[in-house]
């Protein structure tokens, strides 16, 4: 077998319903839309979610809570990320996307005090824990908010 004697198996290719071609066709006359109603007229359609006119489920349940717009969300790090870091390095929002610890800065980092430091560093963030400052000047370090 070479490859221009390959062919479809019979009934893979289904050939497209041509509607509104006659009566001989046997999708004449109304074009398989069937007679009268929302769905037979030219130009017809309903919007996802169209209940038929009974109170769609968005408008049937109850409405709780708010969202804050003013809510700030932070890019988060643990301790125990910072340790491929240098000694007496300066840990940077820069430099942490550089290094991939976090994608984007969002509203700003947050360094949180799980894992264990064994570095001396410098970090600049704009939120940390207490428990990281205290573990972070612990080891000699320094802790700046930015």
């Amino acid at each position: 077998m070479k490859l221009n004697e390959l062919k479809s198996p019979s009934g893979a290719n289904k050939s497209t319903k041509r509607v509104g071609r006659g009566i001989g066709s046997g999708h004449g006359k109304t074009s398989t839309r069937g007679h009268k109603g929302q769905k037979s007229r030219s130009g017809s359609g309903i919007r996802p979610g169209f209940e038929g006119g009974q109170m769609p489920l968005q408008r049937r349940l109850p409405k709780r809570g708010f969202t804050n717009i003013f809510k700030k969300e932070y890019a988060v790090v643990n301790l125990k990320d910072l340790n491929v870091f240098d000694d007496n390095t300066e840990i940077t929002p820069e430099l942490l996307i550089e290094k991939g610890l976090i994608k984007k800065a969002k509203d700003g980092v947050k360094i949180l005090g799980d894992g264990e430091l064994k570095k001396t560093l410098i970090i600049k963030a704009h939120k940390v824990s207490k428990q990281a400052e205290e573990k972070v000047t612990a080891r000699g370090g320094k802790v700046e908010v930015i």
